[in-house]
């Protein structure tokens, strides 16, 4: 008889969530199972805290709320739980408070994209993130030059690349400038080797 790798054990959404708020190290959780996240780069954060700081000013006036890599998302996706990161969420739905550590109805989610992480951004999350009936948009951010890839609702979610200019966000009626979000990497190296100009 050929042996057999031991199974992990699977950790329950309950216990999940108690270690999660005394954890020095965020992880993600998939059904059962955790992942430790990696820590971000300079580059990644300051986009985050750009696109932040743009969009907070529209939030407020819509009664929205802009939170960012400190909030899990929960979602139910084929019948699995699972609480993910997002780099950034939009929140308007004021009924969305199911607990303080997490919400589960969004209207907008960004991730900014990293080596490590773009092939999951651009599949795993993404088809989980569009699953939400209330997301209407998911923004994947490119960290080492300008373009910022939008996946809309009401374009049956096909992706539209801005890398300069305006791109309207209907969350918010509002648009978003490009620059504004890449205005405090302008002058940074990028981070990644073999990065496009």
């Amino acid at each position: 008889m050929l042996p057999q790798a031991a199974k992990r054990p699977r950790i329950s959404v309950a216990d999940y969530l108690a270690g999660e708020r005394d954890a020095e190290v965020k992880h993600e959780y998939i059904d059962g199972d955790v992942y430790a996240m990696t820590g971000a780069s300079r580059r990644h954060a300051l986009i985050v805290n750009a696109l932040a700081f743009a969009l907070t000013p529209h939030a407020r006036r819509r009664g929205c709320q802009v939170v960012t890599t400190d909030l899990k998302l929960r979602l139910q996706v084929a019948g699995a739980t699972i609480f993910y990161y997002p780099d950034l969420m939009l929140a308007c739905d004021p009924t969305d408070q199911p607990d303080p550590y997490y919400l589960t109805r969004p209207c907008l989610v960004a991730e900014v994209l990293s080596p490590s992480t773009e092939r999951i951004d651009r599949r795993e999350k993404l088809l989980s993130y569009i699953s939400l009936p209330s997301v209407r948009e998911v923004l994947l951010i490119a960290q080492d030059f300008p373009a910022i890839e939008i996946h809309r609702r009401r374009n049956d979610w096909q992706a539209e690349v801005h890398t300069e200019g305006l791109l309207r966000l209907d969350c918010l009626d509002a648009d978003l400038a490009v620059a504004d979000v890449y205005a405090d990497v302008a002058n940074l190296p990028p981070a990644h080797e073999g990065a496009a100009p």
